[in-house]
């Protein structure tokens, strides 16, 4: 598993990355929840995968699911890859508590995720998001993640992101992965 690069574990305070314990689920609503564009989510995007992770992430070949603790055992983040194809895999739900945005916990997560589905031998990987993401897109350019399509759901457009990892080749010779 990914830990904190050297140079950002001496400006955070100590994280841990791990797989999706049972215990968590009630914490993982709750940074769901939290994520909420103005309170409401979309038709489309209903949370039966957070309903029952294990069952989505966990017990399905080519899916994981992760969460980060704080130095106080806290989830403060959590990310889940699911396979929707045989050589592409999804991330989903990548979400970090309010109060600890802006912490380099994103970036753990999506590592994580990146490198999970290099492991996985996926070629693409797709992430969506919406127009009010604004840090979130950035991180996934960040990660050499393209800009594939925008589409209107409901009144809000909903960005389709894509990474051709087995043609990427980012620093250090691991394909897709940003630092």
């Amino acid at each position: 598993m990914a830990n904190p690069s050297p140079e950002s574990s001496t400006t955070l305070p100590p994280l841990r990355l791990r797989t999706f314990q049972a215990g968590d689920a009630d914490t993982c609503r709750v940074l769901y929840r939290e994520a909420a564009l103005d309170g409401s989510y979309p038709a489309d995007d209903e949370p039966h995968d957070i309903d029952d992770i294990n069952g989505v992430y966990l017990r399905e070949p080519g899916s994981h699911f992760w969460v980060v603790e704080n130095s106080a055992g806290e989830v403060v983040g959590m990310i889940g890859v699911q396979r929707q194809e045989k050589s592409v895999g999804e991330i989903r739900r990548l979400r970090v508590r309010t109060d600890h945005r802006r912490k380099g916990i994103g970036s753990m997560l999506l590592e994580a995720a990146v490198n999970f589905c290099n492991e996985q031998s996926y070629l693409k990987i797709a992430l969506d998001t919406y127009i009010d993401r604004e840090p979130a897109i950035r991180l996934f350019e960040k990660f050499h993640f393209r800009h594939n399509r925008t589409r209107l759901v409901g009144s809000r457009e909903r960005h389709y992101f894509y990474l051709d990892i087995y043609e990427t080749d980012g620093p250090g010779g691991t394909r897709g992965v940003a630092k």
